[in-house]
């Protein structure tokens, strides 16, 4: 008697192998990506993504004719909900009227609260920008969140600011003649050192122009930490609170030669680390600063061997300990897109692969976040070459993606 075919050893392992399980471990770790919504016309740039308690993400970013000079710019989200393959059609999460509204951020507090921070752009100057926020306890149903509170988070970095600056640039400048700049450089950076010093004193000028561009972190301790940046002074520091938001203050500012938009990792002693687009393209290299007493204070930064064209990163802390960098891996463009991966705690980025390589396109600003599976999920400005139009893309890969490497 014949033993039934379903019986058959081959047979099982032709079930097994036709399984989804064994079709998704099959063909390696999970990536997948789509575009928020069709590529368009207008700017859209600086996204923010977040993961609701209920499952979903929403994202946004800013949209419109331009950037700073251009009054319809306004904040615009999607969502997709858990379980779904698609995004929502955008809707509108800010509008500051007759003013651009930029670079915003998405946070959900540690009482599961969302805010929303960014920036109204006034005088078409980024450096006479105002820091916006606003938060939600309605904001899993559908289209907008409903926002119960709204304010500006306003501080004066206070007479160390221009103390810490002034030590900073006293090393910088001695390191000058060292550093790989040529002639005409060595004449910009002594400029630009100069021109901060004594704005720095400026009580108006430190006041006013900090913005937002990476995610807050919140530390063991419960404080909030919000990382902002100027275009004036060319330098970073962190909006802190101790009390769950009610109140914010700064930190010392980061020290460096151009730097701006720092994204925070933290180390499993305690000691949070940035890094940071490097502005005035003088190295293009990305800058590293380190804090080791929760973000009051800050080392000089220094410049990196990761290169950097004067663009947007972001860093990203997973529950497993390893850490991701994502950024735009050349000196003088972001037409590919990297993301690295380190295990111990960045000195060294073992792991590298590229999300995006396709010369004459842009993409770059991104946003990444984990998933509670230890997925992550990032977003970026999305521009293939040719005039195409533009739009939002988002990613969803497991991080063990990274360790195969690019395709040759």
């Amino acid at each position: 008697m014949k033993e039934p075919l379903m019986n058959h050893p081959m047979f099982v392992l032709l079930l097994i192998a036709s399984s989804p399980a064994f079709a998704a471990a099959a063909s390696g770790p999970l990536f997948e990506s789509q575009t928020l919504f069709p590529l368009q016309e207008q700017h859209v740039h600086s996204s923010s993504i977040v993961l609701c308690p209920n499952g979903d993400l929403l994202a946004c970013w800013f949209q419109g004719s331009g950037e700073r000079r251009s009054m319809d710019v306004v904040i615009n989200g999607a969502r997709r909900r858990k379980g779904e393959t698609t995004w929502s059609a955008p809707f509108l999460m800010a509008d500051t009227p007759d003013f651009p509204d930029c670079n915003p951020v998405l946070f959900i507090d540690d009482n599961e609260e969302l805010w929303l921070f960014w920036i109204a752009v006034f005088a078409e100057r980024w450096e006479d920008s105002l820091l916006r926020c606003r938060r939600s306890r309605d904001y899993q149903g559908d289209g907008a969140p409903n926002w119960y509170w709204q304010d500006l988070i306003v501080f004066d970095p206070g007479r160390r600011f221009a103390d810490a600056i002034a030590a900073g640039f006293d090393q910088i400048e001695a390191q000058l003649p060292d550093l790989p700049l040529d002639g005409f450089k060595q004449h910009l950076a002594k400029r630009d050192l100069k021109r901060i010093r004594e704005e720095a004193k400026n009580l108006s000028l430190r006041q006013r122009g900090w913005m937002t561009r990476s995610r807050p972190l919140i530390l063991p301790s419960g404080r909030y930490i919000l990382p902002l940046y100027s275009d004036g002074s060319l330098m970073g520091l962190m909006a802190i609170s101790d009390d769950h938001g009610a109140t914010w203050r700064p930190s010392a500012p980061i020290v460096g030669l151009a730097l701006n938009q720092p994204s925070l990792a933290r180390k499993q002693d305690g000691t949070l680390v940035a890094y940071m687009r490097e502005e005035n393209e003088y190295l293009r290299r990305i800058l590293v600063s380190e804090s080791t007493d929760d973000g009051d204070t800050w080392s000089l930064a220094v410049a990196t061997d990761m290169p950097n064209p004067n663009a947007s990163v972001e860093a990203l802390t997973l529950r497993d300990g390893r850490w991701l960098l994502l950024y735009n891996d050349s000196e003088k463009s972001r037409d590919t897109l990297l993301l690295a991966m380190s295990d111990d705690e960045g000195d060294t980025w073992r792991w590298q692969r590229h999300l995006e390589r396709d010369p004459g396109g842009q993409f770059h600003y991104p946003a990444m976040i984990e998933g509670k599976d230890g997925q992550a999920h990032i977003t970026y400005t999305y521009q293939p070459p040719g005039n195409k139009g533009k739009s939002i893309k988002h990613v969803l890969l497991e991080p063990d993606w990274v360790c195969a490497g690019d395709d040759e």
